[in-house]
Order: structure tokens, then sequence, then C-alpha cells
């Protein structure tokens, strides 16, 4: 079966959800306790009143409220349900019309606390104005780590060892405080933790003004509250089998009593990942290609992680909290091995030479983040929060390279050999107040500062080993010293009409930033300010049919070693360096969207992404040199239409169905040369979630995901699917849980990267490793009706320590 055949597959299947839906009758409502105060994630159940089966289904919003679609007229009972309340159980009758019931008041059963019993459930999804809220709660998808929830999450990819959201990289939080590390070590923080505490993960497509002006897309991981004093854990481990075995294990601990709040996890992950590559370049002269180069090209990683992650709540009064939190990644070895064959030819395919190359890299590096926060709540419902936070890195790295040349007989003919020792050590310190004031029942403001500084300070240093002595090479060593301040400023406010909602921000920043080149004693500034709108707006025009707009201004800077000028080496004709007049990044995002029943939803967008950096491989023809150097490119433009459909097929059986049709176009000045590309492609996405059994104790979650041949940084990317399977089985009386997942089922991953514009010639084939097995297990021991209070603390500033690998 070919990628044709699959994709055939996956659009019939996204017709048949689209087709399926169809519009009857809707039951609304708004979930509240004795304060009046909104219930959100309620559970809602249309039941039938023959047997009690369940017909329909969802979950009530942030604000209470719920609606559920396409209900034939009949009579049934509506089941109302939330862990810590009293079940409610309505009679209900759909006639002629749709039917909006009363708020309804759920009442707390105390002794509840002590006997919640854990439910298996399908992952839910909603879909909000600025959102997607993915709901993975004690399903097949909680038993993993962080990251396979993420490749699970609809819109949600992991590509290349990046993470992606509609082709933009996201600022990654949890429970709404930030992780700031760079992709490589975000991957290996959220391989390594586990998922049993999430509850959801909120994809964040227009952040309001609250968050930083580089959050342009946020990915948010929620992770479950404790309900009652007392103590648990949860012991986990897994082994993937890829290419290669790779190990996690680890132990989670959290205790609680009226005054504090304690969690505690670590974990150790082992991994060693297999990466391949043919690729090509073709040299080319004033005349035509001059000489053709073709490699064989395998890369091994080898890496083991150690992950703590504790924090502290201490509940001063019932108006405040003292809160200490910790993240701790440590790398002790990071081994990256590639070894490559390269044939050199001439035009007309005629050998000329050839040689064999090996790099051996070794790395050591920490990164450990520290947060102290203070929440304060006032009589009149506002909030007023206080944080600081320290980041220390420091990253090692001794690589030893080797080129063995062979004549056009194949004969020995010489070696080049060096030896390069890198590092970086780098501090970021913030301090943050945020204070929020409700103004009535429908409206609300939000306010607060930020300041962040850092301090980097990084060394390259690089010896020829040819003569049998290292000597030092002035050339290709280097020294940069690279210091940062952003000051922030920001207002929000929100307003609630009968149809109409309202919310609006602005926020400020002013930038500093300041790099020196040791070695030619040059220094580059940057001084600019900006200002970062955001908007929403939404009108319920009936209760099945609503539009809403959306606006955001956002920025990305560019990660520190894509500014540092260093001179990188991978081999004797592979380059790595930086720019360090790279500018940042200024993103206007416009959306315009309508659904129907919160179940089928269209939307239109355009952005305007102005100076966007890429790291593009620039063919050097006249020294035979390829160069990967960070590129402001003069305009990138983003447009396209999303056609989503989330629904239920019966009690057991979720589907999400996505089709967006998207341009994307990018003009820039590459060799004096004015460049101009656009091209339309397709993503489509179909994920299943289903569970077994009388008591929901077997579920699985399947999802196929098809990308288009599509362009980016004028490079053309081949279609590919993606495909995988996670199955979870609950047993020792619920306390243990045995998943089985698979990934890149039908072997469809690899793909084929080519540029070939002016002079630029050169493609390659990437087997990333994708395809494994998955066997983990987990046990619950301790007062297991707890849920942890868990949440890493850390910074946007974190993720650009280093740029991707």
């Amino acid at each position: 079966m070919n990628i044709k055949q699959l994709y055939l597959i996956l659009l019939f299947s996204l017709v048949f959800s689209f087709s399926s839906f169809s519009q009857d009758y809707t039951v609304s409502g708004k979930i509240v306790n004795l304060k009046q105060q909104p219930i959100a994630y309620a559970n809602i159940l249309v039941l039938s009143n023959q047997d009690s089966t369940a017909i329909k289904g969802t979950t009530s919003l942030d604000d209470g409220s719920f609606i559920i679609g396409n209900i034939t007229k009949e009579n049934y009972s509506l089941k109302i349900s939330f862990v810590g309340f009293k079940d409610v159980f309505l009679p209900i009758q759909v006639s002629n019309s749709n039917l909006v019931l009363d708020a309804t008041i759920l009442k707390e059963s105390p002794e509840s606390l002590n006997e919640v019993s854990i439910t298996v459930n399908k992952p839910t999804l909603k879909k909000e104005v600025d959102r997607l809220v993915f709901n993975v709660a004690n399903t097949a998808l909680s038993e993993g780590s962080m990251i396979d929830v993420l490749r699970s999450t609809p819109s949600v990819l992991i590509l290349n060892n990046s993470i992606t959201v509609r082709n933009a990289k996201p600022a990654v939080y949890i429970n709404d405080r930030k992780i700031h590390l760079s992709d490589a070590e975000l991957l290996q923080l959220l391989e390594g933790t586990p998922a049993n505490a999430i509850k959801s993960i909120e994809v964040i497509t227009n952040p309001s003004a609250k968050y930083d002006a580089d959050s342009g897309v946020v990915l948010n991981i929620v992770m479950s509250r404790n309900l009652a004093t007392g103590y648990n854990g949860v012991a986990f481990a897994s082994y993937t089998q890829g290419t290669y075995a790779r190990y996690n294990a680890g132990i989670s601990n959290f205790y609680k009593t009226d005054k504090i709040n304690v969690f505690a996890s670590y974990s150790y992950n082992d991994s060693k990942i297999a990466r391949s590559s043919d690729e090509r370049v073709n040299y080319r002269d004033n005349v035509g290609i001059n000489e053709r180069w073709i490699s064989d090209v395998d890369r091994t990683t080898r890496s083991k992680t150690h992950t703590l992650n504790t924090n502290f709540d201490y509940f001063i009064n019932e108006e405040s909290t003292l809160s200490f939190a910790a993240n701790l990644l440590y790398l002790p070895e990071y081994e990256y091995i590639t070894t490559g064959q390269t044939n050199v030819l001439d035009a007309s395919y005629n050998r000329l030479y050839n040689f064999n190359n090996k790099n051996d890299s070794n790395d050591d590096k920490y990164n450990f983040g520290f947060d102290l926060d203070y929440d304060l709540n006032f009589d009149n419902g506002s909030n007023l929060s206080l944080n600081t936070h320290l980041t220390t890195y420091d990253y090692d790295r001794d690589q030893s390279v080797k080129s063995d040349y062979f004549d056009v007989n194949n004969t020995f003919d010489y070696s080049n050999l060096f030896n390069t020792i890198s590092n970086q050590k780098t501090l970021i310190s913030t301090v943050q107040a945020d204070y929020s004031i409700p103004i009535s029942d429908s409206s609300s403001f939000i306010t607060g500062v930020k300041a962040s500084f850092i301090n980097t300070d990084s060394d390259l240093k690089q010896y020829d080993l040819n003569s049998g002595t290292a000597i030092f090479n002035n050339a290709n060593s280097n020294a940069f010293e690279y210091k940062e301040s952003v000051f922030a400023a920001y207002a929000s406010y929100s307003k609630s009409w009968e149809k109409w909602d309202l919310s609006f921000g602005l926020r400020a920043e002013q930038t500093n930033t300041e790099g020196k080149s040791v070695v030619d004693n040059s220094i580059t500034k940057q001084d600019y300010f900006d200002w970062f709108p955001t908007a929403n707006i939404s009108f319920q025009a009936s209760e099945a049919i609503s539009v809403y707009s959306n606006y955001k201004r956002s920025i990305e800077r560019p990660d520190f070693q894509s500014l540092n000028p260093f001179k990188f080496y991978l081999s004797d004709n592979t380059l790595v360096t930086g720019n360090p007049n790279l500018q940042p990044t200024i993103t206007d995002h416009f959306v315009l969207g309508a659904s129907l029943n919160n179940s089928f939803y269209v939307e239109a967008y355009y952005k305007d992404m102005e100076a966007n950096s890429m790291e593009l491989p620039i063919q050097d023809n006249a020294s035979n040199l390829l160069v990967y150097t960070p590129t402001n490119l003069a305009q990138t433009i983003d447009y396209g239409f999303d056609f989503v459909a989330i629904f239920d097929i019966t009690a057991k059986w979720n589907v999400y169905a996505v089709t967006s049709f998207l341009n994307w176009s990018e003009k820039a000045t590459i060799n004096n040369s004015i460049l101009k590309m656009d091209t339309w492609s397709n993503y489509s996405e179909l994920s299943n979630s289903f569970s077994f059994l009388k008591d929901n104790s077997l579920t699985a979650n399947f999802s196929l995901v098809y990308l288009s041949k599509y362009q980016q940084g004028f490079q053309e990317v081949d279609a590919r699917l993606i495909s995988d399977l996670a199955i979870k089985k609950t047993v020792f009386n619920k306390r243990g849980a045995l998943t089985l997942s698979f990934a890149d089922l039908f072997n469809t991953q690899h793909y084929n990267v080519k540029s070939r514009y002016l002079n630029q010639d050169n493609a390659r084939r990437l087997n990333q490793d994708s395809r494994y097995v998955k066997l983990g297990f987990s046990y619950k021991f301790g007062n297991t009706r707890l849920t942890t209070n868990q949440r890493v603390k850390d910074l946007k500033e974190r993720s650009r320590l280093e740029k991707k690998d």
C-alpha cells in the first residue's frame, strides 16, 4: 500500500466523517455550584430511557455552559457529573425545538472524596474561539510520556526533533508556566516525564496579552489538581524498540496536608536512535554542473538523561500561597556519531575521487531552573501573582572529525583530522507581577509587568591534528559574549453579553541586545520597542451557530546560537555558522471562523511574517562547501482554510477530523538575487478514540495525519503519512496500567527534501527512525484518590539557549 492509496483512505474517511454529520435538535444549559460559580469540565450524558445507554455526551466549558447537538425527538434522561459532586439526573423531552435548560446546580459530596473511583475514558476535544482543548485524563494516552500525548494531540506535529503547530514553533507551558529549553532538551524533558497527571492539552492559537509577545502559539499542558490530603505516587517504566532499544523509568510522589503540597518526580531515560540520509549536491560553475557529490550518511545518537521536577506549595492562609519549584535536566552523556561515504563525480557521472568522514561528538550539559511564587487572593475576587525565576545552563562539546580521501582508483590519498572544543554558559533571570480583578459578573481586567535579563558566554577552539600534534587553528576559533534585556507591560479586558463575547489586550516590549565577537572585537547592538495587540470577538447567532474572529501580533527572537558568529565545521565540506545581524520575526495573524453545534467548524486565516528567520543550506559553488546559516527572509505569507468536525459516532467511538488547504509564499534576497516562491498544500488529520468492555478499562487511540508536498525555506518537502496507535488496559483494580503503542504503522514517514533555485542544487532523503513499538507499565500506590499538583515552572527565554539539532 503506497502513500497515495493511504491518502485516499484518509480523504474517504474525512468525507464520511463530514457527511455523517446531521442536524436535528440541541440540548444546552449551564452547570454551576451552590455559589452560582460555573463548573468547567463537568460530564453531561444523554441517556436512553429504555436501557440507560449513553447516546450523546459532552463536557462543560470554562463558563459552565454546554451544548449537545444531533438529538432526535424523544424522551431522555440527562446525567450530569463531576468529581467531588453528587450526580444529577434530569428527565428531558426533546420535541420540535431546541431545548434550553435552566442552570443545573451540583452539590458537593464530601464523602465521595474518600471513594473516588477512576474511570478510563476516551479523549475528548473542545474547539474554542482561541484554542483547542484535548482532554486526555485516564485515557490510553495518559500512561505514556508527555511526548506521547503531544504526538496524538490534534494540530500538533513532532518532526525533525521539533514541535510545530500549523507551521509555527509553539511556546510550551505546563500549568501556565513556560518551558523554555532548546528543542532537543524540551523533547528529552517531555520524553522523560510521565503523562499520568495530565488533565488536558490546550493548543492556544491566539494567546492573550498576558503571554509573552514571542508566544505566537502556545501549547499549555494542564495538570490535574489534588482532591484530598494524604500521599500517593506512581512508578512507571517503558521499553521502546525502534532500530535500537530505548528505556525509560521513574517515580512520581505527591504529599498534601492542610498547609503544604509537595511533589517530586524523577525519571531516567536511556535512548539510542539511528537516522540516515542519502544526500546529493550538484556544484555548479557558470556553464552548468561542475561536480556531483553523492553521499550516504548515518547518524546515531546515544543519550542518558536525568530529569527531576519538584514543587512545594505552602498555604500561608486561605488567601495566600508561597511556592517554590525546581526543574532540573542533566545529560552526563550525549554522543552523536555521524559517518558518511561520499563519491565525487564529474558532470557525466565519471568518478573523480571519494572520501569517508566520521564525526564523533560528546556533550555534557545541565539546565537547572528555579521559581519562587507568591499568590494572593482578595475578598473582591481579585488576585495578585508574583514570580521570580533563575536558570543556569552549562554546555560542553568535544568533537573529533576525521576524513580519509581516496583517488580515482580508490587508492588512499591522505587524511584530514581536527578537534573542536566548545562551551556555552548562560544565566537567565526574570521577575514578573500579574494582577487580575473582576469588574462585574460578565467582565474582568488583568494587567502585569515583566523584566528578563540574559547573559551568555560561549567559546570555540579548533585544533588541527594532521601533524600528530594539536595545532591551534585561530581562523576557526572564537569567543562570543551576548547580553539581552526585555521589559514588558500589558493590560487585557474581557466582557460578555447575552450573545457577544469580547476580549482585547495590548502588550508593550522594549528589547536591548549586545553581542561581542572577541576575536575581531566586533560589537552588534539592537534596540527596539514594539506594541503587540490581541483581540477576540464572537457572536452567538443562534443556539447552533456562532461566528468569531481574532487577531494577534507576535515576535520571535533568534536563539542565542543563531546569533553566534562561530564557524562550526561538521566535516571538511559542511559548515554551520550563526548570524549576529539576525533580526526578530514579527507576525500578524488574522482568523475568521464559524461553528455549528460546537461540532463543525470552518476557518479562514491569514498570517504575515516580516523577517521570518530560517536556517538554509547554501552551497558555495566556488569552494565546494555546504553552509548552514540562519537567514531573514524579506516576507513570508501563509493563508488558508480549515474544515473541522468533532463528534461521536457511537458512545464508545469519538472522531476528530480536519482538512486544511494552505498557501505558503516566501520572498528573499539570496546571493544578490531576488527570489520568490509559493505553493499550495494540504494537511489532513483523522483521529479516532475508542473505549471497550463494559467498564471501559480497555481504550485505544488511532490517528492518521497526511502532509502533502509543501515548501519551506525555499526547500521542497515531499508528502508523508503519519500513523500512530495507542492501546491501554487497566489492571490490578485500576492501580496498574499496561500500554502498547505503535508509531509509523505503514512505514511512510521517510521523505525527500530538495533545494533547486538560482545556482542551488541539492537534495536529501531522510530516515528519522520514526517506526517503533513501545510497551509501558505504571502502578499507582498510596491514596490513589489523589491527583498531583505537578507543574513545571520555567521561562520562554530558556528555549533560546540552543538552536534546533
